[in-house]
């Protein structure tokens, strides 16, 4: 499938690129882009191709990682946090989940998800370890965003790690912010 043409001044705009770096990347002459930016000219099925390999290319190098789009104040509670804390915790600090982590290993995460699963007048009795889901995947800050797209698919929190030590998160609000 090719890509719509029309959106390349835009492209090459995000990319940071002058039209004269572009077409040297691309295999055109720079009068040439500029005509096909300016809608004056309609290229052939093999420039179209040549300028989609030289995106393919650009945007290899210019993807962002998980390092520069990730929020770096985490925020958790222990397993024996008490629900009705964490309820708050989230409510004040405008979050939908929060990690639970007991001596330094992440062990499994809450979300709003998981206390609506259960019985609202169960949860003054219930600590975090009684509700909490499967931990979120670690993934190292070198993980590029297709890598984030997709594991955000499945679940709403990702974390970053370096050295053995958690250094960020990344939800999706995080993931849509960077796309600006």
């Amino acid at each position: 499938m090719v890509f719509d043409i029309s959106q390349l001044k835009n492209i090459r705009k995000q990319l940071g690129l002058t039209q004269h770096q572009f077409a040297r990347e691309a295999g055109i002459s720079q009068s040439m882009l500029a005509k096909i930016e300016a809608g004056r000219l309609d290229p052939t099925y093999s420039k179209v191709k040549q300028i989609e390999k030289a995106l393919e290319n650009l945007t290899k190098d210019y993807e962002k990682n998980a390092e520069e789009i990730m929020n770096k104040k985490i925020i958790s509670v222990s397993p024996d946090e008490k629900v009705s804390g964490i309820i708050k915790i989230m409510n004040k600090k405008a979050i939908s989940q929060i990690p639970i982590i007991d001596k330094s290993k992440v062990v499994g995460m809450v979300s709003e998800s998981t206390i609506l699963l259960k019985d609202v007048n169960e949860l003054n009795s219930l600590n975090a370890e009684e509700v909490m889901d499967i931990a979120p995947p670690i993934i190292n800050k070198n993980a590029k965003i297709l890598v984030i797209k997709q594991l955000l698919k499945f679940y709403p929190l990702l974390l970053i790690e370096e050295k053995g030590k958690l250094i960020g998160l990344i939800t999706k609000v995080d993931l849509i912010n960077s796309l600006i």
